[in-house]
């Protein structure tokens, strides 16, 4: 396994375990808590967005394998 993938998982399961213990948090602070959801939907957008385009973007695979080795 490479090490990117290896970095990608560990990023992956310390955001989600972010995101539980917040969501706990929020549940505990109730009606002014649920406002900290919207930041929390945008972090969590922009980190899908971001690993759909790495993951999809064939250049970028071209010159990891093909280029400065």
């Amino acid at each position: 396994m490479r090490l990117d993938m290896v970095a990608l998982i560990v990023v992956i399961i310390f955001g989600v375990l972010w995101l539980g213990i917040s969501l706990a948090g929020i549940v505990v602070v109730m009606p002014f808590g649920l406002l900290a959801l919207v930041p929390i939907a945008i972090a969590l957008g922009l980190l899908v967005v971001v690993i759909q385009q790495r993951l999809r973007n064939k250049e970028d695979d071209y010159y990891d394998k093909n280029v400065d080795k």
